[in-house]
């Protein structure tokens, strides 16, 4: 077993290159029971066994940096990286990331989880190098669904004015992000692939030489010197990159000896290095090849099965929101849907297939999306935007430049606010609530469950505003939606339960999203009043006055940021009517939230039943009527 003998990198550089084969079949298989224990990204990370071990090969990590951008391809790093006996706990509470973590290894060279970062921090680390007189090259391994952001492209033009930077780019080409690749850049990559690879023409060159040794080894080692076999003009090269490739990444005697190559070249003060390396997600797993889309980031499942699809069961937010979009689309034809690549985790597949001509996936580019929709909005049509909570941050300018101060009518529909479980503080949504609530114009509304996500999209979409719906990941608690496209009263909360305490001991509860039905638990204790507030802007105020004039207590809950969310736009709101009550701010605290059991997480964070009531009882011991209920 050649893996078990790898602890590190080192381990690695002393084997035979005849052994590496083997490894990576050992590496595979290892990767695949791994994650059908745990679940986690699987296609991407078995597109990437052969392209870890060269890199480990021939870079001298972690002297040389290797940053993975997004970093969900990078189990086969870390198991290289001595982490192999650790990945059991991969994903889960103070277990491994799903993702490079500074904190986790020294061969983590930077932490990702966003895409389109590793060229401009790559070239930061080699600008590093070369202040501090140090010989090392920093490597940015990207795939071509990550080309497509801008920022990519930014970092290149930066970069190809230093003719003697020790930078190395392997763009890691599958032609997929998480659904198939979109864009002119993607039918630019497929005509560079339209020639010969350069691992195709070095094949048939061994079948040649096969009948004579002597000759063959000799051009091994003439072929270890080559700059490359294929290197043309091109984008990158007219970028100030060498480009070298296309080759096969699944072919280690055409990754390694070209590594070498580009390495040296970059020592040499060669300056930027492009190598065009093309995989295939899900490789030597053949369900996975099969159905890459399926095996990006499965749950546990049996290998030798496969996943196995579970009909009914409550629908997930996600699937609320497709079922709505494809409805109020027959209902008005300028609707338009958008996605930045997430077809899939957004919820359009259905809506591509019925409205082809109205659909828009702008690959991994989501200040273009944004703006894109601003120009849509400019002409009359209706955009909807369904963009994660956490991807909403990277087109913060636009949003508040281009939509919001033009005033545009967009609805943005924000998936997976609030904690995400095991994929942890990159892919959390804690911060859209702060930071949408304080844009003049923009509307903000959190549901409490599916039927209310439904009606308030309707809502949202009706108003001559731009407006978000931010809801979390999975299913809610089982409420049906209505079939109907019907609205709710705007900017109204609703009281669900009322407080039957005297005087001097009411306590109102003020919930925001689906944090309601804990918050109900919680009141049946304590015997509180309960409001769905539906709407953080424009919030309720009316009824925050009404409320104050029966009740002596108030505490906001809410699963995203204390700081700036919703319960501040409580506070906010009294103290502009010189209302004075104690309010308690429930929410997520000032800290990147780890990854973990989604249950386990809220727990932590107080958000569960209990913790609220421990959190409440603290802050206002004197509504205590009966600490033994209370204590059950």
């Amino acid at each position: 077993m050649i893996l078990k003998s790898i602890n590190n990198p080192s381990d690695l550089r002393m084997l035979e290159r005849e052994q590496l084969p083997a490894l990576a079949e050992e590496l595979r298989q290892f990767v695949i029971d791994s994650v059908s224990k745990t679940g986690g990204h699987l296609s991407s990370n078995l597109g990437t066994i052969e392209l870890a071990i060269a890199l480990h090969y021939v870079f001298n990590t972690p002297h040389d940096r290797l940053v993975w951008d997004v970093g969900h391809q990078s189990y086969p790093h870390k198991i290289l990286t001595g982490r192999r006996d650790r990945m059991g706990t991969l994903r889960q509470l103070n277990g491994l990331s799903g993702f490079p973590r500074r904190s986790e290894s020294q061969y983590d060279a930077f932490g990702t989880g966003h895409s389109s970062t590793s060229i401009s921090a790559a070239m930061g680390m080699a600008r590093a190098f070369q202040t501090k007189g140090e010989k090392h090259v920093a490597v940015a391994v990207i795939g071509d669904g990550a080309m497509t952001g801008g920022m990519a492209f930014e970092a290149m033009n930066n970069a190809g004015v230093y003719e003697d930077l020790p930078l190395v780019v392997i763009l890691n080409d599958n032609d997929m992000s998480i659904s198939p690749a979109v864009g002119a850049l993607n039918r630019y990559l497929a005509r560079l692939l339209s020639g010969n690879l350069y691992s195709a023409t070095k094949k048939g060159i061994d079948s040649v030489l096969s009948i004579a040794p002597p000759l063959r080894k000799f051009a091994r080692r003439l072929e270890d010197h080559a700059i490359g076999m294929v290197s043309h003009s091109n984008i990158f090269h007219d970028f100030g990159f060498h480009y070298f490739g296309p080759i096969d990444g699944h072919d280690l005697d055409a990754l390694i000896p070209m590594m070498q190559n580009v390495r040296r070249l970059a020592l040499e003060g060669g300056g930027p290095q492009f190598l065009h390396v093309v995989t295939r997600k899900g490789q030597g797993y053949e369900l996975a090849e099969a159905d890459p889309v399926l095996y990006h980031g499965p749950g546990k499942f049996n290998p030798q099965e496969g996943i196995q699809s579970v009909g009914g069961g409550k629908k997930t937010f996600t699937q609320v929101f497709g079922d709505w979009l494809c409805d109020m689309a027959e209902k008005d034809p300028l609707l338009v849907g958008i996605t930045p690549a997430m077809r899939e985790g957004s919820g359009l597949v259905e809506f591509e297939k019925r409205f082809p001509d109205r659909y828009y996936d702008v690959g991994i580019a989501e200040q273009h999306s944004v703006t894109f929709a601003a120009g849509l909005a400019c002409e009359g049509m209706k955009p909807v935007v369904a963009i994660y909570s956490t991807f909403m941050q990277r087109a913060y300018d636009q949003l508040i430049h281009d939509v919001a101060l033009q005033d545009l009518p967009i609805l943005f529909a924000l998936d997976r606010a609030g904690l995400v479980g095991a994929d942890g503080a990159t892919h959390a949504g804690a911060f859209d609530i702060p930071f949408l609530r304080c844009i003049p114009n923009m509307l903000v509304m959190t549901p409490a469950d599916e039927l209310e996500c439904r009606d308030l999209l309707t809502t949202a979409y009706h108003q001559p505003h731009p407006s978000a719906v931010r809801y979390p990941r999975g299913s809610g608690i089982g409420t049906v939606p209505s079939k109907e496209l019907r609205t709710v009263p705007f900017g109204k909360g609703e009281v669900r339960r009322k407080s039957c305490a005297a005087a001097g001991k009411r306590l109102a509860i003020l919930a925001f999203g689906s944090l309601l039905y804990p918050a109900l638990d919680v009141a049946e204790l304590l015997d509180a009043t309960v409001v769905n507030m539906r709407f953080v802007k424009p919030l309720d105020v009316e009824l925050l006055k009404n409320l104050a004039q029966e009740h002596d207590f108030f505490v906001s809950v809410e699963d995203g940021a204390i700081q700036g969310g919703a319960g501040s736009a409580c506070l906010e709101a009294l103290n502009a009517m010189s209302i004075v009550k104690p309010l308690l701010q429930l929410g997520l605290p000032d800290e990147f939230i780890e990854h973990g059991d989604y249950g386990l997480l809220m727990a932590k964070c107080g958000l569960d039943v209990e913790g609220m009531i421990q959190s409440i009882v603290r802050r206002f011991p004197s509504l205590i009527v009966d600490p033994v209920s209370v204590g059950k």
